[in-house]
C-alpha cells in the first residue's frame, strides 16, 4: 500500500489567480521549444538505452528554443492538416463550472504507479512526426512511445504501469550527473486527484488528450511562480529549491513534485502551444472554493508527478537534458482504456478516497477496490 502520506494540498489560491498570466507567458515560450537535434553530430543525439551513457552535453546539444515561433507544421494521423489544433471527437459543451461544495474529504485521488521504459530524444507532442528533434527524455508508461506516436499507436499498447489498462505516455527531460544518465528506479508515483473543491464533478480524460506542464525555456522565477509548483527540488531536509540543492545527504534521493492543469476547454485534445486547451482551477469569487474558470469548465483529474532520482552527495554536476533545474517540465498523452480510467475516477476521486493503483484505500476497506489483484477490471 502507498501509505497515508499527507500530500501537499493543491496550489494556493493566490497562485491560481495568477495562473492565466503565468500560463500565457509559458505558452508563448513553449511554441516551438525543445532541443533541436544537432545536424553536425547526429550520433550525439541518438536514442540511448535505459541504462546507457551519453557524451558530455550531447543530451541538450544544439538547444535552440525559439520563443514565439512555432515549429514547422507536420501532418499526423491525429492532426491531418498539421495546424496543431486537434478537435475532440466528442466535445463537451454546455457544462458550467461546478460551484457545489460536497461533503469535505481530505483525499480524492488514486495512483498510477509507472516505471521507466526507455529514453530517447523524442517528443511526440511538441515535435510530432519528427523523431530525434528534441532534447533527451525519460519515458514512463507506454513502452512504444517515440517521435511518431499518435493516439492509435499508444492506445492498448504495452505499458510499464501497474494497471495494464494505462497505456498512457508520460515523459520528462532526462537527468544527468556529468556524462551519466540518472534514471528513476522502480515504480514512480503519478497522482490523479481532484483539483477542484467539487471532487464529485471530476470526469475521466478523453482519449488522446495531451499537454505539456511547464516549459524548458521558463525562467527560475517562472518555475517558482508556476501554478503547478508544489515543493520544488528537494532532498534530505532541503525543500522548495528552484535550483538543485548543492549537497544531498548520503542515501537520499532528489525529488520533485509538480501538478498539471485540470480544467479542460471541452473542445480540443491539443492546441499549438500544447497548453491553451487546459487551465488551472481558480478561487471562486467571495470564497475559498476552487473552481474551473468559465473558459475551461470541464473538471478532469489533476495529474501530479512525484519523481525520485537516485542521486546524492555533491550535486554540482547534476543537470537536466533541457538545461538548468528550473527548466523541469513534463508531458502527458492519455491512452487509458476508458472503462478502467472511469472506474478509478468514480471510485477514488468522486468517491473521496485515497487509493493505491488498485483503487484501494486502506483506511476505508469497506469501500472495496476498483480493480482486481492483477490491476484489471473485475
Amino acid at each position: 500500500m502507498h501509505g497515508r502520506e499527507r500530500t501537499p494540498r493543491r496550489v494556493s489560491g493566490g497562485r491560481r489567480l495568477s495562473a492565466l498570466l503565468v500560463g500565457t507567458a509559458l505558452a508563448a515560450s513553449l511554441i516551438g521549444v525543445g532541443s533541436i537535434a544537432s545536424a553536425a553530430d547526429p550520433a550525439a543525439n541518438s536514442a540511448t538505452s535505459a541504462t546507457g551513457t551519453v557524451s558530455a552535453h550531447s543530451a541538450h546539444a544544439g538547444h535552440a528554443a525559439h520563443a514565439g515561433r512555432a515549429a514547422a507544421a507536420v501532418a499526423t494521423p491525429d492532426d491531418p492538416d498539421g495546424d496543431g489544433y486537434i478537435p475532440a471527437p466528442s466535445p463537451v459543451t454546455g457544462v458550467p463550472p461546478s460551484h457545489r461544495t460536497p461533503p469535505p474529504r481530505y483525499f480524492h485521488e488514486f495512483q498510477a504507479n509507472c516505471s521507466v521504459s526507455h529514453t530517447a530524444p523524442d517528443d511526440p507532442i511538441v515535435y510530432p512526426g519528427r523523431p530525434g528533434a528534441s532534447h533527451d527524455h525519460t519515458f514512463m508508461g507506454n513502452t512504444s512511445t517515440n517521435g511518431d506516436s499518435v493516439t492509435g499507436t499508444l492506445y492498448g499498447g504495452a505499458t510499464r504501469c501497474k494497471a495494464p489498462g494505462d497505456s498512457s505516455a508520460y515523459w520528462m527531460p532526462s537527468l544527468f550527473r556529468g556524462q551519466q544518465k540518472i534514471l528513476p528506479v522502480g515504480d514512480q508515483v503519478i497522482y490523479y486527484k481532484s483539483g477542484v473543491t467539487d471532487y464529485t464533478s471530476v470526469r475521466p480524460f478523453p482519449r488522446g488528450l495531451r499537454f505539456v506542464v511547464g516549459s524548458p525555456t521558463q525562467s527560475a522565477q517562472q518555475f517558482r511562480d508556476h501554478p503547478g509548483w508544489v515543493e520544488g527540488w528537494e532532498c534530505g531536509d532541503s525543500y522548495r529549491n528552484t535550483a538543485f540543492p548543492a549537497q544531498c545527504p548520503g542515501g537520499t534521493q532528489l525529488n520533485i513534485r509538480m501538478q498539471a492543469p485540470s480544467c479542460w476547454d471541452g473542445r480540443y485534445l491539443d492546441t499549438p502551444d500544447h497548453q491553451s486547451h487546459m487551465a488551472y482551477p481558480v478561487v471562486k469569487p467571495g470564497g475559498n472554493d476552487d473552481v474551473c474558470p468559465a473558459s475551461h469548465p470541464v473538471a478532469l483529474p489533476m495529474v501530479e508527478f512525484k519523481m525520485a532520482f537516485p542521486v546524492d552527495g555533491d550535486m554540482s554536476q547534476v543537470r537536466l537534458a533541457s538545461g538548468a533545474a528550473h527548466s523541469f517540465h513534463y508531458d502527458f498523452f492519455n491512452a487509458w482504456q476508458e472503462p478502467v480510467l472511469k472506474r478509478l475516477v468514480e471510485h477514488c476521486v468522486v468517491g473521496g478516497l485515497q487509493c493505491d493503483a488498485r483503487g484501494y484505500d486502506e483506511t476505508h476497506p469497506e469501500a472495496g477496490v476498483a480493480l482486481t489483484a492483477d490491476y484489471r477490471l473485475p
